[in-house]
């Protein structure tokens, strides 16, 4: 009672401590499946660096370029943009290097049609090329400037750079290209303009001429002046031929814009809406969105998304959303300035008529050279605006022919001598992660699956009945050591627990039983006996595994006759019992199993033997078969007091374990206890302080090296009375 009650006053503070116990299963989980931890590891640290070793070596060459808005070197419109570089302005440029107008021209150039053929071992269309070329570029935009980054990623390095190269050349001339054109389209407008105007000057001066031959009495001696009568409606004419010219202007502009609107379609029209001078609210307000589209594509494909890629294809409807939202309204203006137009000619022509019907009343009142005068006022008038149109349209070529510069390199790609993938470290290092969590994840998820016996909590809440003793790996049988080896403190606890649990001191048969075989049934049997013999109880072993019989082996004696000559024959049961040299203890070995004596245990004289034993002897064993296994378990298990089930730590699942006692209590058997057989205490340090202590009681100095004290010698009569038996205190 002192050790219960001992029991019961330390358990207090060791529920305290249980959540830190639970905190130490994770580490005990790895220590347990380390080895499956370790090769997990490997082998994903293995595979990583022979998948770095083989992955062919990328080279990357990076070009510098300085990109120039439109608007800095084409003002035909005149527009007015806020300095600084537009966020979405670098993301639409790259996109316009991914079109094929200024990648088919480097496949062309560079021949990659065949160095790409050569690189996948097939021939390949130039369309193909100019994807594999799209995929390889990338962008990247320097902080703050307005410099991009150009790169490509190839195998070749010397590839590499002269592919980068090509593409920003490409650009370069494209965009020049481009710029020209528009232009050239500009100033083909101005000089339909500046020819109508000469075609009037010209027509004025041959009508001059021709009234100065008509008429001799005209002189002129002021050619740049007008000498003629004053006419009060003079004003008049002036203010209204005014009114006609800036009509004619505004007429010319629309006629050129509308011009540059209809003449662009598609995307070249979306690209040059900033050049159009058109203030449409809609189009000022989708257009940033689709902008922003494009760059958002372009970002897209440049982190590897293919076409087909779902945010890819909601990303490009979004887009073409945004530009037909565009081209309609595009569309909407266009109709607008063709209304304007035809509302400004008919202005226009009406105020032409109310200035020529002023110039004929004004003319009807001169005489003599009036009408001459008049006709130089008008040609004076006429060489004045031609003269200004002739400066600015000069001007303008002058501007245009100096050269445009969309794109300046500033540093051209060179030839990478450092591989840029892959990154070798980078990888290790992610091998190294991966493959810890892996094993851990590993470890973790077998720990999970493993329905095996791992705790003595997992046997007390499946079965209900206690853990009688932990039986550490790798144990010694002990008769055949010195009587204080370490070894032999679990089956003192055993036999201790024994002594408290058993019903009554006369309940002292005992079957050993296993679910199958090698969970260490006989030996654990073998070695408690040991232990109840040298506590100076009269112990017997009766082997009643007749199929793989053990114990005999163990104690080093002859199987000739044994239990199953008893049950078979009419031998007496002084006959059968042999002594074992070890005081205190005989033994019944299996004896030689006739071929026709299977089932023999389930017989009147087993039970009577038991009956006639039980009289003779403090405590007897009986070593059963696998109760899982055959039917003798079974029918052994109804015959003795008590059963002690034999379970090996982390071998079989929960469901055997169960099952081993329904076996015993379904014959009418009593379950004594579970003994936690083979516990490797390096891998569960919570059994640990089970067997910590055994050093304890271990000799130390010459006390160890002292012989073991001779076994006297075994008595030819081994039954021995209860008189002899300890007590329940021991």
């Amino acid at each position: 009672m002192a050790i219960r009650n001992s029991e019961v006053h330390t358990s207090a503070p060791d529920a305290a401590s249980e959540v830190k116990l639970h905190a130490l299963d994770y580490w005990r989980v790895i220590r347990v499946r380390l080895g499956i931890v370790v090769l997990a590891f490997l082998l994903v640290l293995l595979t990583t660096g022979v998948t770095t070793y083989f992955m062919p070596r990328q080279y990357r060459s990076t070009v510098s370029m300085e990109l120039k808005y439109e608007s800095e070197n084409m003002r035909v419109f005149e527009q007015n943009r806020a300095g600084g570089l537009d966020p979405r302005f670098a993301p639409t440029q790259f996109e316009i290097m991914q079109r094929k107008e200024v990648l088919y021209p480097v496949i062309d150039k560079l021949k990659l049609v065949n160095r790409f053929g050569s690189d996948a071992g097939t021939t390949i269309t130039k369309e193909l090329a100019y994807f594999k070329l799209r995929n390889l570029l990338s962008l990247k935009q320097v902080r703050n400037t307005e410099v991009l980054d150009l790169s490509v990623t190839y195998t070749d390095p010397v590839a590499a750079a002269t592919i980068v190269n090509a593409v920003a050349e490409s650009y370069q001339t494209k965009k020049r290209e481009q710029k020209q054109e528009l232009t050239s389209s500009s100033l083909f407008q101005l000089n339909s303009q500046l020819e109508a105007q000469r075609t009037k000057v010209s027509e004025l001066t041959a009508k001059l001429a021709k009234m100065r031959k008509d008429d001799p009495t005209i002189v002129d001696n002021e050619n740049d002046r007008t000498i003629g009568v004053e006419d009060p409606r003079k004003q008049v004419v002036a203010s209204k031929e005014e009114e006609f010219s800036k009509s004619t202007t505004q007429l010319a502009a629309l006629n050129s814009q509308l011009g540059q609107i209809e003449k662009l379609k598609g995307d070249e029209l979306l690209r040059a809406i900033p050049l159009l001078e058109i203030n449409d609210p809609t189009i000022l307000k989708v257009f940033p969105l689709y902008q922003e589209a494009v760059a958002s594509e372009a970002g897209m494909m440049n982190s590897g998304l293919g076409r087909q890629h779902p945010k890819m294809k909601s990303l490009r409807a979004q887009k073409d959303v945004y530009a037909r939202q565009l081209t309609e309204q595009i569309d909407s203006v266009r109709r607008s300035l063709e209304i304007k137009r035809n509302i400004s000619g008919t202005t226009n022509e009406n105020l032409g008529r109310q200035v020529q019907n002023l110039r004929d009343d004004q003319r009807s009142l001169r005489q003599g050279s009036t009408d001459y005068f008049e006709l130089k006022e008008e040609l004076i008038r006429a060489k004045t605006v031609l003269g200004t149109a002739e400066q600015k349209y000069s001007s303008e070529s002058i501007e245009r022919n100096m050269p445009q510069v969309p794109a300046v390199i500033w540093e051209k790609a060179e030839a990478a001598s450092i591989p840029y993938s892959p990154k070798v470290l980078l990888n290790m290092v992610l091998g190294t992660l991966v493959g810890l969590i892996v094993g851990v994840g590993l470890a973790f998820l077998i720990e999970y699956l493993d329905t095996s016996i791992k705790t003595m909590d997992d046997v007390e809440s499946l079965l209900g009945v206690p853990v009688l003793a932990v039986v550490p790996k790798n144990i010694r049988l002990l008769h055949k050591n010195p009587p204080d080896i370490a070894d032999a403190e679990a089956y003192r606890i055993l036999r201790t627990n024994i002594e408290f649990n058993r019903k009554s001191a006369d309940a002292n048969t005992i079957s050993m039983v296993s679910g199958g075989p090698g969970e260490g049934k006989s030996t654990t049997l073998c070695n408690l006996a040991y232990t109840c013999a040298q506590g100076g109880y009269s112990v017997l072993i009766v082997d009643a595994d007749l199929r793989r019989p053990t114990q005999h082996k163990l104690l080093e004696i002859s199987n000739a006759v044994g239990l199953t000559n008893y049950l078979t024959t009419n031998l007496g049961l002084d006959e059968v019992i042999l002594p074992t040299g070890i005081e205190n203890l005989s033994i019944i070995p299996s004896g030689i199993l006739p071929a026709d004596a299977v089932g023999i245990l389930n017989s009147q004289r087993m039970s009577d033997m038991i009956a006639e034993l039980k009289s003779r002897y403090d405590i007897i064993f009986f070593d059963s078969p696998p109760i899982l296994g055959v039917s003798d378990g079974s029918v052994l298990s109804s015959e003795v007091d008590q059963s002690i089930i034999i379970v090996q730590h982390r071998r079989f699942p929960k469901a055997m374990l169960k099952r081993v006692k329904q076996a015993v209590t379904n014959v009418g058997g009593t379950v004594l206890g579970v003994v936690l057989n083979n516990v490797d205490l390096r891998h569960d340090p919570n059994y640990y302080y089970y067997t910590s202590y055994y050093h304890y009681y271990t000799p130390k100095g010459k006390e160890a090296e002292a012989p073991a004290p001779k076994r006297p010698a075994p008595k030819a009569a081994p039954a021995v009375g209860r008189s002899g038996a300890p007590s329940n205190d021991y």
